[in-house]
């Protein structure tokens, strides 16, 4: 009785391991499938094939490697880490280091009026529009001289 447990517990954990490694598989007929999903015939092979590695007594890097081997880099979900590939691994933190640049940018603006909103505190009277406008006349410094990204979009549209 004990040995059948323990074939149905191998079983069981060999056929866990191959839908893991299914899953992490892309279907070189389907492309946007994994071969868990799939059900063209070279994914069935695949599966075949992981199942056969595993009661071979192969690892699943062993295995990974193989498939890469037999079938191109493309075949993995998760792509290695290596010169070729830094820019799609980097590029979340590349956008989200420019989606905080952003909001610290917006939230530095909204504070520049800081002067304005202590003359309506001190004042208890909120600045009329020709005050405010007056106000921040002499409180923006200047723009600098030169070659701005500005500069460059007026004179690009003509003005």
């Amino acid at each position: 009785m004990e040995n059948k447990d323990d074939e149905v517990k191998k079983a069981q954990v060999v056929e866990a391991r191959a839908r893991n490694i299914s899953h992490n598989v892309r279907c070189t007929e389907c492309g946007s499938q994994s071969i868990e999903d799939s059900q063209a015939d070279i994914a069935i092979l695949l599966r075949k094939l992981i199942r056969d590695e595993i009661q071979s007594g192969k690892s699943d890097k062993e295995i990974y490697k193989k498939l890469e081997e037999d079938y191109g880099e493309t075949v993995l979900y998760a792509p290695k880490f290596d010169l070729q590939t830094a820019a799609l691994w980097l590029s979340p933190l590349l956008v989200a280091g420019a989606a905080a640049g952003i909001w610290a940018y917006n939230k530095h603006r909204q504070n520049t009026n800081v002067h304005i909103m202590a003359l309506n505190l001190v004042r208890g009277v909120p600045l009329t529009p020709k005050e405010k406008e007056t106000m921040l006349d002499l409180l923006t410094p200047p723009p600098p001289r030169g070659v701005t990204p500005s500069f460059l979009w007026s004179r690009w549209r003509g003005q």
